[in-house]
């Protein structure tokens, strides 16, 4: 419950915050440019109070429509496909990444300790790693996006600050559905049970669900899901900013290993959570910006012109180039 209530608190925050765009941006125009490094122009539309919750039911029904185009079908395809090859080796794989884990000096299992209304603060690297995927992370850097935009008048830190909490939002709408239609058993109560990669219970009950939650949330990964759609968001809106992409998937890539080591998921629990965290970045990106080439780049760098004349008895053609 007091997670909860933190949560809540968080989300509404962060709206306050988005709710201030109207006093301190209303006298300027509603839509912004930005040229990236490649010529190519975004545009942003000036974000509106309780747009991060109003767009979701949007978000979602657009993540659904971009499952069926082939560059996505082909991911899913191949997430599927990387999944059941996994499933075999999971509990050998989940053994030797504790081993490792045991090596250097993480815990098998993730705790949290309180300060003030805050309970959630990490007392070890184990728990610290696992935060990077827990809820509070994206709350977290849409209030920063969105105070540095206020205060820059900046319309894409805002929408980035919006599209954050959307992806949490779209990402907890699928990793729930996902994880109550498999009924997955966690590695925490599979080595209790002694069932090596865990039980399959698909479609569990909603109070045998809510009872006993690790008996059926492992497949797939929310932890993953959120955190790659996150990672998504600021990446489509920043693609100038290189380092983002190889920082943000070495710290998914860290969170992956701390969770099966401390025995919290096996590995395929993630190539599904992935690309569908993937898929939703990028719809919630794709909704939120127009893009058009720069004028620049329309340009012509030179220019081409023929010509013929006559002299001295002879017909002549020419052309003429100019840089």
């Amino acid at each position: 419950m007091k997670k909860l209530v933190i949560l809540i608190t968080l989300i509404f925050t962060s709206q306050f915050i988005i709710s201030q765009i109207k006093d301190s941006i209303s006298n300027k125009s509603d839509f912004q440019n930005y040229t990236n490094s490649n010529g190519e122009i975004y545009t942003y539309k000036k974000p509106r109070f309780f747009e991060m919750i109003t767009h979701v039911p949007r978000d979602v029904y657009g993540t659904v429509k971009d499952f069926g185009t082939t560059e996505n079908l082909i991911l899913l395809g191949g997430a599927t496909v990387l999944t059941v090859a996994l499933i075999p080796a999971d509990q050998y794989l989940l053994n030797n990444s504790r081993t490792i884990g045991e090596e250097l000096g993480l815990k098998d299992v993730a705790r949290y300790k309180n300060f003030g209304p805050l309970n959630n603060i990490p007392p070890n690297m184990t728990s610290a790693i696992y935060l990077i995927g827990n809820g509070t992370t994206p709350i977290l850097l849409s209030m920063g996006f969105a105070t540095f935009g206020l205060i820059n008048n900046d319309y894409r830190s805002l929408n980035t600050a919006t599209g954050l909490i959307e992806s949490l939002a779209v990402s907890g709408v699928f990793s729930q559905t996902i994880k109550r239609i498999t009924g997955r058993q966690s590695p925490a109560p599979a080595i209790i049970d002694d069932n090596p990669g865990g039980n399959w219970s698909p479609f569990p009950s909603f109070s045998a669900f809510a009872k006993s939650t690790p008996q059926y949330d492992a497949m797939p990964s929310g932890h993953l899901m959120t955190a790659t759609a996150a990672l998504n968001v600021i990446i489509g809106n920043y693609p100038d900013k290189k380092w983002i992409k190889p920082v943000g998937y070495s710290l998914i890539g860290i969170l992956g290993f701390e969770m099966v080591q401390a025995n919290v998921h096996w590995y395929s629990d993630y190539p599904i959570a992935m690309i569908m965290g993937y898929i939703i970045g990028k719809n919630i990106v794709k909704s939120k910006i127009s893009k058009s080439n720069s004028p620049l780049e329309t340009t012509k760098k030179y220019t081409f012109n023929m010509n013929a004349s006559r002299k001295s008895g002879y017909n002549l053609i020419g052309a003429t180039v100019a840089f």
